[in-house]
């Protein structure tokens, strides 16, 4: 059974960065297509980044292209979310998903395995 923890969420200022880390255990991390979404207080949850399992392509939402980067670290079985540029409207909460379809505008239906996510509050 494949485990996700994510970290490195708080609060930070507008205009400052976080990165989120998503340690993986108990699967194939390198076998896996990765993704990061999130989940605003009554909306639903929403696609923000993805990369393939060779880490090779990567997608980005419209919102967050030129600010957000994602990565992966196979040696570390690690996925990274490094955030820049935060503005009020990324609040939310940041949840990763592995063995699933990296492609642009994921869906979080098409991922099997989920963390439990981390708050981002980005204050104006």
């Amino acid at each position: 059974q494949v485990q996700l923890v994510e970290s490195g969420g708080g609060l930070v200022q507008a205009g400052g960065s976080l990165r989120l880390s998503c340690a993986a255990s108990g699967g194939t991390f390198n076998n896996y297509d990765m993704g990061w979404f999130c989940q605003a207080p009554g909306k639903e949850r929403e696609f923000v980044a993805a990369i393939t399992w060779s880490g090779g392509t990567r997608y980005y939402a419209d919102s967050v292209k030129g600010r957000f980067t994602i990565s992966r670290d196979s040696f570390k079985n690690t996925l990274y979310l490094q955030m820049n540029s935060l503005k009020p409207e990324d609040t939310a909460v940041y949840f990763c998903a592995a063995d699933g379809l990296a492609r642009p505008e994921g869906s979080p239906h098409e991922y099997k395995y989920w963390g439990q996510g981390t708050q981002v509050t980005v204050s104006s």
